[in-house]
Protein backbone atom coordinates (compact mmCIF):
# COMPACT_ATOMS: atom_id res chain seq x y z
CA UNK A 1 0.00 0.00 0.00
CA UNK A 2 1.67 3.44 -1.32
CA UNK A 3 0.62 6.37 0.29
CA UNK A 4 1.38 9.96 -1.50
CA UNK A 5 1.15 13.26 -0.11
CA UNK A 6 -0.54 16.51 -1.18
CA UNK A 7 1.15 19.85 -2.05
CA UNK A 8 2.68 21.34 0.32
CA UNK A 9 2.79 18.25 2.83
CA UNK A 10 5.15 15.58 3.17
CA UNK A 11 4.87 12.26 4.44
CA UNK A 12 4.59 12.53 7.75
CA UNK A 13 0.84 13.69 7.36
CA UNK A 14 0.11 9.91 7.28
CA UNK A 15 1.32 8.90 10.50
CA UNK A 16 -2.30 8.46 11.54
CA UNK A 17 -3.42 6.50 8.76
CA UNK A 18 -0.79 4.28 7.64
CA UNK A 19 0.46 2.36 10.60
CA UNK A 20 -3.54 0.96 11.03
CA UNK A 21 -2.32 -1.00 7.53
CA UNK A 22 1.48 -2.78 8.23
CA UNK A 23 -0.10 -5.58 9.89
CA UNK A 24 -1.74 -6.71 6.71
CA UNK A 25 0.11 -4.76 3.69
CA UNK A 26 3.91 -3.71 2.83
CA UNK A 27 3.37 0.42 3.91
CA UNK A 28 5.33 2.47 1.55
CA UNK A 29 5.85 6.19 2.14
CA UNK A 30 7.71 8.86 0.20
CA UNK A 31 8.70 12.53 -0.38
CA UNK A 32 7.60 14.31 -3.58
CA UNK A 33 10.62 16.16 -4.83
CA UNK A 34 10.90 19.28 -2.98
CA UNK A 35 9.00 18.09 0.02
CA UNK A 36 9.89 16.44 3.53
CA UNK A 37 13.49 14.72 3.71
CA UNK A 38 13.62 14.58 -0.49
CA UNK A 39 16.58 15.45 -2.53
CA UNK A 40 16.06 18.83 -4.07
CA UNK A 41 19.01 18.34 -6.41
CA UNK A 42 16.70 16.13 -7.69
CA UNK A 43 14.17 19.02 -9.02
CA UNK A 44 14.44 19.23 -12.79
CA UNK A 45 12.07 22.52 -13.95
CA UNK A 46 11.44 20.34 -17.30
CA UNK A 47 10.26 17.12 -15.83
CA UNK A 48 8.10 18.35 -13.06
CA UNK A 49 6.57 21.02 -15.48
CA UNK A 50 3.63 18.88 -15.58
CA UNK A 51 1.91 15.91 -13.21
CA UNK A 52 3.78 13.50 -15.63
CA UNK A 53 6.99 13.87 -14.11
CA UNK A 54 5.54 13.17 -10.57
CA UNK A 55 3.94 10.11 -11.73
CA UNK A 56 7.04 8.75 -13.39
CA UNK A 57 8.63 9.12 -9.86
CA UNK A 58 6.05 7.18 -8.31
CA UNK A 59 6.58 4.66 -11.34
CA UNK A 60 10.37 4.21 -10.60
CA UNK A 61 9.54 4.01 -6.67
CA UNK A 62 7.41 0.62 -7.50
CA UNK A 63 9.46 -0.97 -9.66
CA UNK A 64 12.86 -0.10 -7.53
CA UNK A 65 10.85 -1.64 -4.60
CA UNK A 66 9.16 -4.37 -7.09
CA UNK A 67 6.34 -3.72 -6.42
CA UNK A 68 2.99 -4.70 -8.42
CA UNK A 69 -0.89 -4.98 -7.57
CA UNK A 70 -0.12 -2.24 -5.47
CA UNK A 71 -3.40 -0.04 -3.57
CA UNK A 72 -2.71 3.85 -4.16
CA UNK A 73 -3.48 6.10 -1.50
CA UNK A 74 -3.09 9.65 -2.60
CA UNK A 75 -4.33 12.98 -0.91
CA UNK A 76 -5.13 15.94 -3.33
CA UNK A 77 -2.72 16.13 -6.28
CA UNK A 78 -1.47 13.07 -5.87
CA UNK A 79 -4.76 11.64 -6.34
CA UNK A 80 -4.03 12.45 -10.17
CA UNK A 81 -0.81 11.76 -10.20
CA UNK A 82 -1.78 8.09 -8.94
CA UNK A 83 -4.32 8.11 -12.06
CA UNK A 84 -2.32 9.16 -14.29
CA UNK A 85 0.52 6.41 -13.20
CA UNK A 86 -2.33 3.88 -12.96
CA UNK A 87 -2.48 4.43 -16.93
CA UNK A 88 0.70 4.16 -17.93
CA UNK A 89 1.39 0.54 -16.21
CA UNK A 90 -2.10 -0.37 -14.96
CA UNK A 91 0.06 -3.79 -13.95
CA UNK A 92 1.28 -1.61 -10.60
CA UNK A 93 -1.92 -1.03 -9.54
CA UNK A 94 -4.84 -2.90 -8.33
CA UNK A 95 -7.07 -0.44 -7.02
CA UNK A 96 -6.93 3.52 -6.29
CA UNK A 97 -8.38 5.36 -2.74
CA UNK A 98 -8.28 9.17 -4.15
CA UNK A 99 -8.73 11.50 -1.18
CA UNK A 100 -9.81 15.06 -2.26
CA UNK A 101 -9.29 14.79 -5.57
CA UNK A 102 -9.62 17.36 -8.22
CA UNK A 103 -9.17 16.91 -12.01
CA UNK A 104 -9.25 20.11 -12.41
CA UNK A 105 -9.28 23.34 -10.23
CA UNK A 106 -10.36 25.46 -12.34
CA UNK A 107 -14.28 25.87 -13.49
CA UNK A 108 -14.92 25.54 -17.28
CA UNK A 109 -18.52 25.42 -19.42
CA UNK A 110 -20.26 22.60 -17.68
CA UNK A 111 -17.86 22.06 -14.74
CA UNK A 112 -17.72 23.47 -11.34
CA UNK A 113 -13.76 23.40 -10.35
CA UNK A 114 -14.39 25.70 -7.25
CA UNK A 115 -12.09 28.35 -8.91
CA UNK A 116 -12.12 31.05 -11.75
CA UNK A 117 -9.37 31.59 -13.63
CA UNK A 118 -8.79 34.86 -12.11
CA UNK A 119 -8.56 33.09 -8.46
CA UNK A 120 -6.07 30.96 -9.50
CA UNK A 121 -4.12 33.92 -11.05
CA UNK A 122 -4.60 35.22 -7.76
CA UNK A 123 -3.26 32.14 -5.66
CA UNK A 124 -0.29 31.78 -7.96
CA UNK A 125 0.79 35.61 -7.71
CA UNK A 126 -0.11 35.74 -3.74
CA UNK A 127 2.69 32.42 -3.61
CA UNK A 128 4.89 34.20 -5.93
CA UNK A 129 5.21 37.43 -3.87
CA UNK A 130 5.33 35.90 -0.26
CA UNK A 131 5.32 32.41 0.68
CA UNK A 132 5.79 32.76 4.16
CA UNK A 133 2.63 34.63 4.12
CA UNK A 134 0.66 32.65 1.82
CA UNK A 135 1.15 29.95 3.91
CA UNK A 136 -0.19 31.58 6.98
CA UNK A 137 -3.20 32.51 5.28
CA UNK A 138 -3.89 29.48 2.93
CA UNK A 139 -3.49 26.66 5.38
CA UNK A 140 -6.04 27.47 8.09
CA UNK A 141 -8.49 28.03 5.22
CA UNK A 142 -7.34 24.23 3.60
CA UNK A 143 -7.58 22.67 6.72
CA UNK A 144 -11.05 23.93 7.78
CA UNK A 145 -11.51 22.93 11.49
CA UNK A 146 -11.48 26.03 13.03
CA UNK A 147 -12.24 24.36 16.45
CA UNK A 148 -8.59 22.57 16.64
CA UNK A 149 -6.31 25.24 15.68
CA UNK A 150 -3.30 22.87 15.91
CA UNK A 151 -4.14 21.00 13.04
CA UNK A 152 -3.60 24.44 10.67
CA UNK A 153 -0.70 25.05 12.93
CA UNK A 154 0.66 22.00 11.50
CA UNK A 155 -0.07 22.47 8.06
CA UNK A 156 1.47 25.82 7.60
CA UNK A 157 4.54 24.79 8.91
CA UNK A 158 4.59 21.93 6.67
CA UNK A 159 3.75 24.80 3.35
CA UNK A 160 6.38 26.57 5.15
CA UNK A 161 9.34 23.46 5.21
CA UNK A 162 8.62 23.31 1.71
CA UNK A 163 10.87 24.39 -1.17
CA UNK A 164 10.42 27.86 -1.60
CA UNK A 165 10.89 27.90 -5.32
CA UNK A 166 9.76 23.96 -5.96
CA UNK A 167 6.36 24.71 -4.13
CA UNK A 168 5.84 27.64 -6.71
CA UNK A 169 6.73 25.86 -9.50
CA UNK A 170 4.55 22.52 -8.10
CA UNK A 171 1.48 24.81 -7.49
CA UNK A 172 1.26 26.18 -10.86
CA UNK A 173 1.29 22.86 -12.19
CA UNK A 174 -1.01 21.42 -9.69
CA UNK A 175 -3.71 23.83 -9.54
CA UNK A 176 -3.28 24.62 -13.50
CA UNK A 177 -3.33 20.98 -14.58
CA UNK A 178 -6.82 19.52 -16.16
CA UNK A 179 -6.92 15.56 -15.89
CA UNK A 180 -10.61 15.07 -16.73
CA UNK A 181 -9.99 13.00 -19.95
CA UNK A 182 -7.91 10.69 -18.24
CA UNK A 183 -10.36 9.55 -15.56
CA UNK A 184 -13.26 7.15 -17.93
CA UNK A 185 -9.48 5.54 -19.02
CA UNK A 186 -8.83 4.19 -15.18
CA UNK A 187 -9.66 0.48 -14.97
CA UNK A 188 -8.26 -0.07 -11.58
CA UNK A 189 -10.49 -0.60 -8.74
CA UNK A 190 -11.32 3.04 -7.31
CA UNK A 191 -12.42 4.85 -3.73
CA UNK A 192 -12.77 8.64 -3.60
CA UNK A 193 -13.37 9.69 -0.18
CA UNK A 194 -14.43 13.17 -0.19
CA UNK A 195 -14.92 15.47 2.61
CA UNK A 196 -18.13 17.99 3.65
CA UNK A 197 -16.96 21.51 3.55
CA UNK A 198 -13.69 21.18 1.36
CA UNK A 199 -12.72 24.59 -0.13
CA UNK A 200 -10.33 23.10 -2.43
CA UNK A 201 -12.09 19.62 -3.49
CA UNK A 202 -15.90 20.92 -3.73
CA UNK A 203 -18.40 17.82 -3.27
CA UNK A 204 -19.53 18.86 -7.10
CA UNK A 205 -15.87 17.34 -8.19
CA UNK A 206 -15.96 14.26 -5.98
CA UNK A 207 -19.04 13.53 -6.94
CA UNK A 208 -17.96 13.87 -11.06
CA UNK A 209 -15.25 11.86 -10.40
CA UNK A 210 -17.27 9.27 -9.19
CA UNK A 211 -19.10 9.62 -12.50
CA UNK A 212 -16.05 9.04 -14.63
CA UNK A 213 -14.08 6.73 -13.38
CA UNK A 214 -15.94 3.14 -14.16
CA UNK A 215 -17.42 1.09 -11.53
CA UNK A 216 -15.51 3.84 -8.71
CA UNK A 217 -17.37 3.86 -5.08
CA UNK A 218 -17.92 7.61 -3.58
CA UNK A 219 -17.70 8.05 0.36
CA UNK A 220 -18.54 11.26 1.70
CA UNK A 221 -16.67 11.43 4.94
CA UNK A 222 -18.15 13.38 7.97
CA UNK A 223 -15.52 15.08 8.14
CA UNK A 224 -14.85 19.18 6.77
CA UNK A 225 -11.90 20.54 5.12
CA UNK A 226 -9.40 19.10 2.77
CA UNK A 227 -7.37 17.01 5.17
CA UNK A 228 -8.94 14.20 6.46
CA UNK A 229 -5.27 12.07 7.08
CA UNK A 230 -5.49 14.40 9.70
CA UNK A 231 -8.62 15.79 10.76
CA UNK A 232 -10.44 12.64 10.65
CA UNK A 233 -8.03 9.61 10.37
CA UNK A 234 -10.29 6.96 12.21
CA UNK A 235 -12.91 7.72 9.17
CA UNK A 236 -10.21 7.26 6.08
CA UNK A 237 -9.05 3.92 8.06
CA UNK A 238 -12.58 2.56 8.38
CA UNK A 239 -13.44 3.54 4.92
CA UNK A 240 -10.13 2.12 3.47
CA UNK A 241 -10.48 -0.85 5.34
CA UNK A 242 -13.98 -1.80 4.01
CA UNK A 243 -12.65 -0.96 0.72
CA UNK A 244 -9.88 -2.95 0.57
CA UNK A 245 -11.44 -6.37 2.29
Amino acid sequence: MIFSHGFGCDQNMWRFVAPAFEADFKTVLFDHVGAGRSDLTAFDAGKYSSLAGYADDLLEICRALGLTQTVFVGHSVSAMIGVIASLQAPELFESLVLVGPSPRYINDDGYLGGFSAADIDELLMSLDDNHMGWSAAMAPAIMGNPDRPELSEELTNSFCRTDPEIAKAFARVTFTSDNRSDLPEVTARTLILQCRDDVIACEEVGEFVHRQIPDSQLVVLNASGHCPNLSAPDEVISAIRRFVR
